[in-house]
């Protein structure tokens, strides 16, 4: 820390400490399927404690500290009064998060599987609300994609969400009275603030590359496996029903994705 602060760089921090081992409230096989024993097995406490610790060495070393895929409401507060004292800190949350609730959850559901967990519906709302009023800065999608392989219990945890993103976000968001120009807040500007390239990323201004989105937040559609980009099937959102259709994507002035003929040599532009 005290070298990349030099350096005014972030340090992007996976928050879990992990603590005495948590007693399973089943046995065998159904502990091994259960979601709400998963959940248990990684509480908040973990998270709010890392955390904890991080806030202390930011403002010990003035490092710039990120918060990757928060999901514990508890540490809403720490996080807030540590920005009202004037530490560098951010702090992002997902889609999942804002979305699922462990309540919905069935036993068995890798696809869920991720950490820190999804949590529950009070938790989920308390993220919202800390995400309007700007104390979680940005959301971020944490894509982790898997072979089916590594999907099967006791395995892999993680989530792949990238091509659904913005209808995910939109989706729960629209029900919040939320606004397309706070999406374009969560998911362009503060992200590019904090790779440091907001002097040419996340925005719609002159002198900005023009890396576009064409999308019709009205629109509804179902998540079916036939229209799932990632080379493996397997997301969460598999039925999901959606607002929010991408229509065309432009990244430097260059249409690289239409609804109709879809990927136009992004390999070759991605290349340059």
């Amino acid at each position: 820390m005290p070298i990349i602060a030099k350096y005014n760089l972030p340090l992007l921090a996976h928050c879990e400490l992990q603590g005495p081992p948590i007693p399973s409230h089943w046995e065998g096989s159904q502990a091994v399927r259960s979601y709400s024993n998963y959940l248990c097995s990684r509480p908040r406490k973990w998270e709010d404690d890392a955390i904890a610790l991080m806030i202390r060495l930011c403002e010990e070393f003035n490092c710039r500290v990120h918060v990757v895929h928060l999901s514990s409401s508890d540490s809403i507060e720490q996080i807030a009064n540590a920005k009202e004292r004037g530490l560098p800190l951010t702090v992002e949350t997902c889609p999942h998060y804002l979305y699922f609730t462990s309540e919905e959850i069935p036993d068995g559901a890798t696809q869920f599987k991720c950490a820190p967990p999804i949590r529950e519906k009070e938790n989920n709302e308390k993220l919202w609300t800390a995400l309007k009023d700007g104390v979680i800065d940005f959301v971020a999608t944490d894509h982790s994609p898997s072979t089916p392989d590594l999907k099967k219990l006791e395995a892999w945890g993680g989530i792949a969400s990238l091509q659904f993103s913005l209808p995910v976000l939109w989706t729960s968001a629209r029900r919040r009275n939320c606004s397309i120009v706070d999406m374009a807040k969560w998911l362009a500007e503060k992200p590019a603030v904090l790779a440091g390239i907001q002097k040419s990323k996340g925005k719609i201004q002159k002198g900005f590359d023009a890396d576009l989105v064409v999308w019709d937040p009205e629109k509804k559609f179902v998540v079916t496996e036939g229209i799932i980009h990632h080379k493996h099937k397997i997301t969460p959102y598999l039925n999901e029903e959606l607002y929010g259709v991408v229509e065309q994507t432009w990244l430097g002035g260059k249409k690289v994705y239409d609804e109709e003929t879809r990927f136009l040599g992004l390999g070759k532009i991605m290349r340059k």
